[in-house]
């Protein structure tokens, strides 16, 4: 078999930033700015507020930033916590297929470059190789291992933040080697676990752990050196199929940066199209819960087996029920962190609805796309059928869409001229000559 730990870490050590196309470079910049969005958005979430008190007295050496916070921390931690940040309202960017890129990479890469200076063009490099490594060893062994149970995200997120980081520290290919290894054996997080407050510790513990592996790597800590596709290695023991190709095929060919998408809607990518076409439907006829007799929704099996709690408890909850998502994008006209809340989810007219939302699906419906039927008391049936969802790659969200939604994301608690000094910080991150400082300065 390829040596595929060995073929990717070269990859990572000798790839040079000119190598990089340069609309790759604008995605990572974009990347940065959605990422800092729902990093700092989140930033006072309960699940952050709780990590935080709970671990403060392991806290070491004020090192980097929790962004949208006034706490400084050692680097592992602001990994760990700006990455349950950054994903806890499933409002971060979600790649085509398969892995959410940011929420696992720029946590270890921001907490590293804030200690170790570097350009903001070698931070984003670092970030692009960084997705590459992630998307590829997660599509690796997609979609058995995600249909057994585990979570791609963070799986599949700590070989990423190993890379990228490994990347800014300047490891050698052995130690690259080590690193992924280090990565390998850490790799964690459960599907199980969807609706839960563990879900954001996923991409948390994968850039704290990914952040890790290159640190000790680096000290000269060793690992197998075919981590990922040793009969014991990552790829078998974790699914039941692995393609070797994905991961060394025309490597530095196709980028899966390219792939990326970002949400509109501040839960999960497959009800999308339900919510986007609930808000057309809403808008376009000027609708009140009273007059609604019923909805019903024709959509992918993906959508019922991740998303099919009929009665959510909590906003964290509401993220994985198609039937509160219609319901509230139907009232609400939006599917923000407002709608996804613990009490939009126990609202008595959001309750009253959803219990009137029916959900069937058809094997030839994709993901992404979703049939919305209205049907009103006085009798008018109103249809929508939503083929691509608003926010992916046939629908993508523009520059301005990023900026109306960061600032969206930082209005209740910042004003207009903090947001707007933070998304400088990030648009031109590219030319800064300490990328850490930079950010660091701009977000505190």
């Amino acid at each position: 078999m390829t040596e595929v730990t060995r073929t990717l870490a070269r990859f990572v050590v000798d790839h040079a930033p000119a190598a990089v196309p340069p609309t790759l470079y604008h995605e990572a910049t974009r990347a940065l700015v959605n990422w800092m969005g729902c990093a700092i958005g989140s930033a006072d979430h309960e699940t952050v507020e709780r990590a935080v008190r709970a671990l403060s007295p392991c806290f070491g050496p004020p090192a980097a930033s929790l962004f949208g916070r006034t706490e400084r921390v050692d680097m592992l931690h602001a990994a760990l916590l700006n990455g349950i940040s950054s994903h806890v309202l499933d409002y971060d960017d979600t790649h085509a297929r398969a892995v959410h890129p940011s929420a696992p990479v720029w946590p270890a890469l921001l907490a590293l470059a804030q200690s170790h200076p570097v350009s903001g063009r070698q931070l984003l490099h670092a970030f692009v190789l960084g997705v590459e490594v992630e998307c590829r060893v997660g599509l690796s062994v997609f979609p058995e291992h995600y249909e057994i149970g585990w979570h791609i995200t963070g799986t599949a997120g700590v070989f990423g933040a190993a890379a990228a980081a490994g990347k800014l520290l300047g490891l050698s290919e052995r130690e690259m080697c080590w690193a992924l290894g280090i990565a390998a054996t850490q790799s964690s997080g459960l599907r199980e676990m969807f609706g839960s407050m563990c879900k954001s510790l996923h991409p948390g513990r994968a850039a704290q752990g990914g952040l890790t592996a290159a640190l000790l790597a680096r000290a000269g800590f060793t690992s197998s050196e075919q981590a990922i596709e040793a009969k014991r290695g990552f790829a078998h023991v974790m699914s039941t199929r692995f393609d070797p190709d994905v991961i060394t095929a025309r490597l530095g060919e196709t980028w899966e940066l390219s792939n990326n998408m970002y949400k509109p809607f501040a839960c999960g990518l497959v009800i999308h199209a339900v919510i986007d076409g609930c808000i057309q439907l809403a808008v376009e006829h000027d609708l009140v819960p009273e007059a609604i007799e019923s909805v019903d929704l024709v959509v992918s099996p993906l959508v019922l087996e991740l998303t099919g709690k009929l009665r959510p408890a909590s906003g964290l909850e509401g993220k994985f029920s198609v039937y509160h998502a219609a319901a509230s994008a139907l009232i609400h006209r939006a599917g923000g962190e407002p709608q996804f809340s613990d009490a939009c989810v126990a609202a008595h007219d959001v309750c009253a609805l959803r219990s009137r939302v029916t959900a069937t699906v058809d094997p030839t419906v994709r993901k992404t796309e979703a049939h919305v039927r209205v049907r009103l008391r006085d009798g008018r049936l109103l249809e929508r059928h939503v083929e691509h969802a608003l926010g992916t790659l046939p629908r993508p969200m523009s520059d301005a869409d990023l900026e109306d939604k960061f600032r969206a994301q930082l209005t209740p608690r910042f004003t207009a001229e903090t947001a707007s000094a933070i998304l400088e910080a990030c648009w031109s991150i590219g030319g800064a000559s300490d990328a850490g400082a930079s950010i660091d300065a701009a977000a505190r």
